[in-house]
Order: C-alpha cells, then sequence, then structure tokens
C-alpha cells in the first residue's frame, strides 16, 4: 500500500481494465478502494493468477473493500470512440460505480484518463499497487464471467475458453460462422474472416490491430 499511502488525507482507489485486445466483446474495468487494515492476501496481476484464484480472491475484494466498482463499454461503444476511449468510458464507470466517492485514482499504464477525481498513472501497476490488482482482478472475472455466458448465446465461437482473444478455436469459429454481434468489426483479425482469410495470418498494420493470445 506504500503507493496508496502517498496520497495524504484522502480516499485512492485503483483502476485497472480488461478486454482492450480481444476480437469480440466488452471492454471491462474495476475500481477498488481498499480497507488498509482488511487487505486480502495474494493480490496481484490478474494475468499472473489462475482463473480459481481470481474468482476466489473477486470474493474477498468484495467483502473486504471500502467500495468497489465495475463498469463496461459496449463493442458498438468501441467501434463509435475507439479502444483508448472505451476504456476510459468503462473505467469511469467503473469509478461511478464506487459507494464511496474517491479523491484519488491509481491507474494501470500510461495513459491519463478524464475520471471523477485527480488521476495518478502507473506503469505496470498491477504488480506494484494492491488496489490496481485488486481492481484488475474485478475487471478480468467480471469479463470473463460475461464471455462464458456469451458462448451459450453465441455458440460456435468457443467464447467460454478464449473469452474472445485470438485463439485457433476462434479463428475456426469466424471462418465457419462469420462474425456475430459481439465482435469487432473493425478489428483487423475479424475483417480477415470476413474476407475468408485466416484471422490468425500475420497481415500488415493496417489491418492487425491488437492480437494477444487468449489469457
Amino acid at each position: 500500500m506504500l503507493l496508496e499511502k502517498a496520497f495524504v488525507g484522502g480516499l485512492v482507489c485503483g483502476v485497472d481494465e480488461a478486454g482492450r485486445g480481444p476480437w469480440a466483446g466488452p471492454v471491462s474495468a474495476g475500481a477498488v478502494i481498499l480497507n488498509p487494515k482488511k487487505i486480502p492476501k495474494g493480490l496481484d496481476d490478474s494475468k499472473k493468477l489462475s482463473a480459481k484464484t481470481r474468482e476466489t480472491l473477486e470474493v474477498e475484494i468484495k467483502a473486504k473493500a471500502m467500495a468497489w466498482g465495475v463498469g463496461f463499454a459496449s463493442v458498438q461503444e468501441i467501434a463509435t470512440l475507439n479502444i483508448l476511449h472505451a476504456t476510459g468510458l468503462a473505467m469511469r464507470r467503473a469509478v461511478e460505480a464506487l459507494a464511496v466517492r474517491p479523491d484519488f485514482a491509481l491507474v494501470d499504464g500510461n495513459y491519463s484518463f478524464k475520471l471523477p477525481c485527480e488521476v495518478k498513472t502507473v506503469v505496470g501497476g498491477d504488480g506494484k499497487s494492491k488496489s490496481i490488482a485488486a481492481a484488475s482482478i474485478l475487471a478480468k472475472v467480471a469479463r470473463d464471467r460475461l464471455m462464458v455466458e456469451m458462448d451459450a448465446r453465441y455458440p460456435g465461437y468457443g467464447f467460454a475458453s478464449h473469452k474472445g482473444y485470438r485463439a485457433p478455436l476462434h479463428a475456426e469459429g469466424l471462418l465457419a460462422l462469420g462474425p456475430c454481434e459481439i465482435h469487432r468489426m473493425t478489428w483487423g483479425p475479424v475483417k480477415l474472416a470476413m474476407m475468408g482469410k485466416d484471422p490468425l495470418r500475420a497481415f500488415d498494420d493496417v489491418m492487425q490491430d491488437e492480437l494477444p493470445f487468449a489469457d
């Protein structure tokens, strides 16, 4: 909690996102104001934790935190605003969902989004701040849970396994079925599939946006 303690005289929330890179689904964000006396053990960057550990910590974070919130920005908002500004929108919604208004926000990364409080960016923040780590866990678990629901609504793409990220199963579904309503139509890999080309294929920078594998 060293970063949080630097902000004297005000409440500090950690803010982080999940789902900036997938080919499908919304981007999500979490915001958490931890109780310094009740910090869950094992908080870390959500990508370093197993799904089971994240789900266990989610329950503990919600039970022990002073306040927590989760926000989403839809596929339509991503298309309209672009992924960067849609991420900022999801973060703002997460902060606004807090039961207690924070005075400061520690945001993972180096981009200072406009939030309803003062913002301090922290590169690699999910590994440096317990509050940001907690926010990353809430954002990741909430989005993963939603993508499992989307798998039932849009079968054939394997959303439950890869959560909309780059994966061979996802590429096969895209080529066989074409994109569904929650695919990011402006994403390079989705465009490739609509052209009948392999979404996993390396292409020029104009066609390929972000291509992380499922995590």
